[in-house]
Parts: structure tokens; sequence; C-alpha cells
């Protein structure tokens, strides 16, 4: 099966390049020279940079058409902690994915992946909503958004 870059994957198509589950965003790419090291490593700030593009996708497409017709929130990723778990190298295609694992009123965590034949890195990151005014006001989770979260990426409600 040809991998489709720069495009969110089907379930099946995540299946096909060996993920054990699929994500509910996850996105395909590949390892360019300019994110190599002297080492002709992946660079850390690469990853960075991956597990950023498929988030902001997820957000777009998957969480922010919640709020219409109101304003979208304004996204403050609160923290970010990642594990490097074995190295990238020039030219090897790879899928980023993301998924809300938990949610609270205003707040969620996201588990985000990077997966090259095995498993390459994660990202766990708690994500918090403000509201668009600037104000740094928590803007509050629509009910439809909660469902959502429950019902299609099995995240689970955190009190």
């Amino acid at each position: 099966m040809d991998l489709r870059f720069l495009t969110p994957l089907t379930a099946s198509e995540q299946t096909a390049q060996g993920l054990p589950a699929p994500q509910p965003m996850a996105m395909a790419d590949r390892v360019r020279f300019s994110e190599l090291d002297n080492q002709n490593h992946v660079n850390n700030k690469a990853y960075m940079d991956w597990f950023e593009r498929v988030r902001i996708e997820h957000l777009n497409r998957l969480i922010v058409p919640h709020y219409a017709p109101g304003p979208a929130p304004r996204v403050a990723l609160h923290t970010a902690t990642v594990r490097y778990r074995k190295e990238m190298l020039a030219d090897e295609a790879y899928i980023a994915t993301a998924r809300v694992a938990t949610f609270r009123t205003s707040s969620f965590t996201l588990d985000q992946q990077i997966w090259s034949g095995d498993l390459r890195a994660t990202l766990h990151a708690v994500v918090v909503l403000l509201r668009p005014d600037g104000s740094g006001a928590h803007y509050p989770l629509p009910e439809t958004l909660c469902e959502y979260f429950l019902k299609e990426e099995g995240a689970q409600r955190d009190v």
C-alpha cells in the first residue's frame, strides 16, 4: 500500500502500515535532510515539529468544530513530555499520531506517537483551552466535544 503524506490517514491505512490500533488523527511524512544532525540522526527539534503538525491538524479538524458557531479557543500547550525511544534516519517514512486520553472542564491530555516500522517517540501533553478574547480565562469544553472524546477517542473524564 502506498503511504499518503501530509494528509490524515484512514483507520485501514494506519493498520496496513503496522500501527497496532488506529488513532483519531494520523499523518505520514518522510525525514528530510534539513531535519538531520551532524551524525545523520533526526534532530530532537524535528520530532517536536512533527508532533506539533499532527496536534494542530487534530485540533483544527476534530476539536475546534465543536465550538461553532462561536469563536475557536486559544490553545496553550501547558506541559509536554517527550520520550525518544529509537533513532530516526534520513529518508525514513513515519506516521505521527494524536489522541485525547483524558479531559477536564477546559483542558485535555493528548497522547502522541511517532511510528516508523516500530515506535520511535512518544509525547504526552496537557493542553488548556482559553477564551478567544485574550483574557487568559479558561474556555469550557462544549458537551458535544466531551461526548466526542468519550465515544470516538476513547478518552476518560478526569475529575
